[in-house]
């Protein structure tokens, strides 16, 4: 699950907080780099845990309706479409989300308000409407119920994202990009494949993981000769002026061009090109795009880069 987008931007904060940290401790960065990477698939086991979480708040109101004083014919005979979604009941079952959740203790039951929210919020869409009044629905129908609800409801969700603040200071930037893989999974769940639907590992594979170890280290391990290029190639800049996240995207960007032949140029360019421009100042992007272009085409000149 945990791609290179990701393992970019936790780098750049790692190695941010490196510089701010006087104890300078190599290793004890690496370990916070890899926990603060262990955090963001938490966050994507525990957005699947919402869709079953909201599901079954549902199924708890329904069962309270119909054991109401003053129970009406809806009460009593409720539309059970919704908690008998097909996607959900797999989901629920998921052999790989029920270890997650054993195994962290994770659970949506202590969140029952905004559980609520949730649903009254989903009760009142187009989608669920037109949902609930079909006669009967597919497994594929009701997948992509769940994913038009996911877009519409939990990608975009302030109070969701308050949440998610309180409950880990490591979730706050990871959201949006978490999101996306949680609708990756939701279109990819095949209905043969039951309880041993496989959901995204933490890591692609092994490459990924040592990618992120070996960016890391070599961003703070050759510092000095990465922030001597930064420097001659703005002359015109006084360095100490610079916003200092632009100095350390830069560090990191040269890391990865200078050590990995097998990324192309111009990826790693528009990688830290954007997270310059989301994470940094507003002129930033075309800084560090200018920057970055420069000192490449002076490394080729000089021979020392050769790849495209």
């Amino acid at each position: 699950m945990i791609n290179r987008v990701l393992i970019r931007l936790k780098i750049i904060q790692i190695v941010y907080a490196y510089y701010q940290n006087d104890s300078k401790n190599l290793d004890a960065a690496e370990k916070e780099l890899l926990f603060s990477l262990s955090k963001a698939y938490d966050l994507y086991n525990y957005l699947l845990l919402l869709m079953v979480g909201v599901t079954e708040y549902a199924l708890k109101r329904i069962e309270n309706g119909k054991i109401k004083k003053l129970a009406t014919d809806e009460d009593l005979n409720p539309n059970m479409r919704f908690v008998e979604n097909k996607f959900i009941q797999q989901l629920q079952s998921n052999k790989m989300l029920l270890e997650y959740a054993h195994r962290q203790k994770r659970t949506w039951n202590d969140h029952e308000e905004f559980l609520k929210s949730l649903y009254e919020k989903i009760q009142a869409t187009d989608i669920y409407k037109e949902y609930m009044a079909k006669g009967s629905t597919t497994y594929l129908e009701d997948r992509d119920f769940w994913r038009k609800l996911y877009k519409a409801l939990i990608c975009a969700n302030e109070d969701l994202d308050r949440l998610m603040e309180e409950m880990s200071l490591y979730w706050n930037d990871d959201k949006e990009i978490v999101d996306s893989f949680v609708l990756k999974t939701i279109n990819r769940f095949d209905e043969t494949e039951g309880a041993d639907q496989e959901l995204l590992p933490e890591f692609k594979d092994e490459d990924d993981r040592s990618f992120a170890i070996r960016l890391f280290r070599r961003s703070i391990l050759n510092c000095d000769e990465y922030r001597k290029l930064i420097n001659e190639n703005t002359r015109n800049w006084d360095l100490n002026r610079v916003a200092f996240m632009d100095v350390i995207i830069m560090q990191v960007a040269l890391a990865e061009i200078l050590s990995f032949s097998n990324i192309p140029i111009s990826v790693s360019l528009n990688e830290y090109v954007d997270i310059a421009k989301y994470y940094s100042t507003p002129k930033s992007g075309a800084f560090v795009n200018g920057t970055l272009d420069g000192i490449v085409k002076s490394l080729r000149l000089e021979g020392k880069i050769t790849k495209h």
